[in-house]
């Protein structure tokens, strides 16, 4: 299909150039290529096993941080642990200074799947990153970082512009 023409007077986005959207895109591929492997050994979708994956990590984070940590809709991940505590993967306690804040840890089923699904994560990546070279992939971990700290001068408002 050719590309469409912009109306004339209207701004133009040239969407396949532009990098937001060139992430988002290929996030989105990468995450649901490896969620369908996910769903059907273990019944679990991206959100879950994002908040698996950062529970594993950091045991006693509070759905918010477990939201803080993976960038997601706060909306998204409670209702992804509503699922996994559901399903016996995940258990709730009180914070032992705060009794009115709750905080997360995998369950014993929990960190069986994590157990299994983090082998396979890293295979994957492996698979992913193959195409590039020891120096590329190096080169690859540093624009990622400098583009975090570019998100993060967005967000404190640093950055020029």
């Amino acid at each position: 299909m050719p590309p469409a023409r912009p109306r004339p007077g209207h701004a133009r986005l040239d969407l396949e150039h532009f990098l937001p959207y060139r992430l988002s895109v290929l996030s989105n591929r990468v995450s649901q290529t490896i969620a369908g492997a996910y769903a059907r050994r273990f019944g679990i979708g991206i959100t879950e096993w994002r908040v698996i994956a950062v529970l594993g990590r950091y045991p006693g984070l509070s759905a918010n941080g477990v939201a803080a940590r993976t960038a997601m809709d706060k909306v998204a991940v409670s209702r992804a642990v509503a699922r996994l505590l559901d399903r016996g993967l995940l258990a709730r306690d009180t914070h032992g200074e705060d009794r009115r804040r709750s905080v997360l840890a995998l369950s014993e089923a929990g960190h069986r799947i994590y157990d299994e699904v983090v082998p396979l994560a890293l295979a994957y990546e492996r698979r992913l990153l193959a195409p590039l070279d020891e120096t590329e992939r190096a080169q690859l971990d540093r624009l990622l970082r400098k583009l975090g700290d570019g998100v993060d001068a967005l967000e404190t408002g640093d950055a020029a512009g």
